[in-house]
């Protein structure tokens, strides 16, 4: 083989392996779920998919409320869904 055949072909293996190394802790934050995970963690949780369609203007505002009180949308949606049916 020549010179050039050999180094293409590590520099193929080369990448297979960075492909298969997947994203290193340091830069995914190491606190990303996979989708598998958080579905368990949400099973575990009792809770389910629920999905609705709403406004844009409706779905900012909520966006926004649940940024000012520092609160996980889901938890928000949850927290006016029960005031709304207790009225």
């Amino acid at each position: 083989m020549k010179r050039v055949d050999l180094e293409k072909n590590m520099a193929h293996k080369l990448d297979g392996r960075m492909k298969l190394a997947g994203t290193p802790g340091r830069f995914a934050g190491d606190a990303v779920l996979d989708r598998k995970e958080q579905r368990k963690l949400d099973q575990a949780k009792g809770l389910i998919p629920f999905a609705v369609k709403l406004d844009a203007h409706l779905a900012e505002e909520i966006r926004a409320v649940a940024e000012s009180r520092k609160m996980d949308l889901n938890e928000l949606v949850g927290e006016l869904l029960r005031k709304g049916l207790t009225t």
